[in-house]
């Protein structure tokens, strides 16, 4: 079972490049995040033509989550975060895909920070951080995948000393993601790739994916009774080198049957 995240920058302005990869790839589950378009704007028809089902919450102009399922159905089970009932943000969608909870998650960027922007982003983590502790203590197989924008350590970015400041970098984002993990979470990639500088995101400015000046900050965690099954994990790298591309990467885990 291939599990996917792919921060895709705007749904139907970036179409040729999703159904390209799906064709490539194969994927048996996706997570998309930032779609960018409101619920009736989200391409369904040309993705289930692909052989996907899919479940999305979508929001004009930003953000909009959603969830693929190679040859089915996801079976939605949740669609916001719990903890606050006045955010209206589209951040979070939940699903069961073949016996794996998947939670697709869009965290708040944060940035200017401080500020509001980033208030918000910590207080969106630490509803993260309870509901993802509820996950765990299910002992349910789950997978927490999506762009948490938390680069969770100097070996996930390109020249940390340029990103001390940014919300992204920030010690109280760092130490939400070590909470994370502390709960029992497995971080897929760098389990696999422990001393590696493997990145997820690359800007459009100043040539950066040629530099490879880029960040790791779309993750898959995986639940203490999944994270066995793991047997390979990584990150398309290539697909960010396309013609107009996402500024991000599908970060992927395989898990044996």
């Amino acid at each position: 079972m291939k599990i996917a995240t792919y921060n895709i920058n705007g749904v139907n302005g970036r179409l040729p490049r999703l159904l390209e990869w799906l064709g490539e790839a194969e994927p048996d589950v996706v997570c998309l995040q930032e779609l960018k378009a409101p619920g009736d704007k989200f391409p369904e028809s040309a993705i289930r033509s692909a052989g996907y089902g899919c479940i999305w919450l979508g929001e004009a102009r930003w953000n909009g989550v959603a969830i693929l399922a190679r040859g089915t159905d996801p079976v939605e089970t949740r669609r916001t975060l719990p903890g606050d009932p006045g955010d209206q943000q589209s951040r979070y969608i939940e699903a069961a895909v073949d016996g794996v909870l998947i939670g697709n998650l869009y965290l708040p960027n944060g940035n200017p920070a401080p500020g509001p922007k980033f208030d918000y982003k910590l207080a969106w983590l630490v509803r993260l951080i309870r509901h993802a502790s509820a996950l765990i203590a299910s002992d349910m197989p789950v997978v927490l995948a999506g762009d948490f924008n938390i680069i969770p350590t100097d070996n996930d970015v390109y020249k940390p000393e340029r990103w001390l400041g940014d919300a992204l970098f920030a010690p109280e984002a760092k130490d939400g993601f070590s909470r994370l993990l502390a709960q029992g979470w497995t971080d897929a990639i760098r389990s696999m790739h422990p001393d590696q500088s493997i990145y997820t995101f690359w800007d459009y400015w100043r040539n950066a994916y040629a530099r490879n000046a880029g960040i790791r900050i779309d993750h898959l965690l995986l639940s203490p009774a999944v994270a066995g099954r793991m047997t390979a994990a990584g990150v398309d790298k290539e697909i960010r080198g396309r013609e107009k591309p996402s500024d991000h990467a599908p970060a992927w885990v395989e898990l044996s049957d």
